[in-house]
């Protein structure tokens, strides 16, 4: 099964964030969450380190652009097969960066994604 990463997940309820976890479950998708607090959100556990993550296929940010920049290497390093750009939180300079490591990036919105069945 292909991982999603939720990059920059919320516990709070009414971040876009937090709903695509709970989306993302709900579709059977394997999820993994980093955020800047620990936590659980529909039983996936948010956590503050990328160093253990494996296999991520696809990175989903909800971060925003100035904040992206400490993670440019991190996220690189995952080698994952696309990263979302969700609204707010486009980056041309990531981009950039992802496509010279040959890895796909999608200006999207995760949620719309999964509502209209266009998520793989």
């Amino acid at each position: 099964m292909k991982k999603t990463l939720v990059f920059g997940a919320s516990l709070k309820p009414y971040r876009y964030s937090h709903i695509a976890i709970k989306r993302l479950v709900e579709a059977g998708e394997e999820v993994l969450a980093f955020g800047l607090r620990e936590g659980h959100v529909a039983g996936v556990r948010i956590v503050t380190s990328c160093d253990n993550f494996e296999g991520v296929d696809t990175v989903t940010l909800y971060m925003n652009p100035k904040r992206q920049r400490q993670f440019y290497e991190t996220v690189i390093n995952l080698k994952p097969r696309r990263v979302i750009f969700n609204p707010g939180t486009e980056n041309p300079e990531f981009y950039d960066l992802l496509a010279a490591a040959d890895i796909e990036v999608e200006v999207a919105c995760t949620l719309v994604m999964l509502s209209t069945g266009q998520y793989h």
